[in-house]
């Protein structure tokens, strides 16, 4: 188990957001049906998780390389995915100078990473290795599922919470109290995207951890994320629908201030980060 609790934290997380959707289902049309409710998260999150992939690159306008094109890249995530006993993702670079990676794909044997060109650039190779470690961290604990069930389910509470708004909940018998519902359709959605947010920050303290341990360098990963904090800064990305949905998968958040408090955090910050992992570089430090 992680120092941090982060793997009870999620199932604790993804309860409550189960049970919101579950409660949705129980306000509108009596509770007669939750079981719709349920086969529509399930399906749902199927299809988000089956499609991933697909759904970060196209985002960010990715392009597989050779290992001509990026040796580096391709000789970092070939020895840590050897040491890590698990195959060799594809890898992928995006045509942007906002330094950040990601990594996505259904499970280790159907997975990518990317890296901008503004990360090639912006970092050292100690440092790329210690971004790369913490992406293919995301692949090998199934991070790609977890927020895709997370994005799933929140979509579907404020797609049902909309609806109910509009069309109240069914016939005049099955239709519940106006201020129940009211209530519901309007802080679903909003309890629905801060479980979601939560999800995603207790997933990242998780794969720095781990990365680190992968590349047994957890100073270079605290290097890395400070020049990530000053470079996103300096060019963020323009916070289009499509590059919204795949933010969460990066390493670092890729917006301006602003922008962040229109779509709430991602990630935590960068400073508890940092901190985080500067502790774990003193205790392998004493057990040397």
């Amino acid at each position: 188990m992680h120092n941090h609790f982060n793997g009870l934290k999620t199932a604790g997380l993804f309860g409550l957001i189960w049970l919101l959707l579950l409660g949705l289902g129980a306000v509108i049309g009596s509770g007669r049906y939750i079981w719709l409710f349920a086969l529509i998260g399930v399906a749902t999150t199927f299809y988000a998780y089956w499609n991933s992939d697909k759904i970060a690159i196209r985002a960010m306008k990715a392009y597989p390389v050779s290992e001509a094109q990026a040796p580096e890249m391709y000789r970092i995530v070939r020895e840590l995915s050897t040491k890590a006993g698990k195959p060799m993702p594809q890898l992928f670079i995006s045509p942007t100078a906002a330094p950040n990676a990601f990594a996505t794909g259904r499970n280790p044997s159907h997975a990518a990473v990317c890296c901008t060109e503004g990360i090639l650039q912006l970092l050292d190779e100690r440092e790329l290795r210690g971004v790369l470690g913490h992406e293919l961290m995301h692949v090998y604990n199934r991070d790609i599922l977890t927020g895709s069930v997370a994005a799933a389910i929140a979509g579907i509470i404020t797609s049902v919470a909309q609806m109910a708004m509009f069309f109240g909940g069914g016939s005049d018998e099955d239709r519940p109290n106006p201020l129940a519902l009211l209530g519901m359709a309007l802080l679903a959605p909003f309890a629905a995207m801060l479980i979601q947010m939560a999800i995603t920050r207790t997933r990242e303290y998780d794969a720095d951890e781990d990365g680190a341990k992968l590349t047994g360098d957890p100073l270079a990963l605290a290097s890395a994320l400070r020049k990530l904090e000053t470079g996103t800064r300096r060019a963020p990305l323009a916070p289009t629908p499509q590059v919204v949905n795949a933010s969460h998968m990066m390493i670092a958040n890729p917006f301006r201030a602003q922008d962040v408090s229109r779509f709430f955090a991602t990630h935590p910050p960068m400073a508890d980060r940092i901190a985080r992992l500067e502790a774990m570089a003193g205790g392998i430090d004493r057990r040397r």
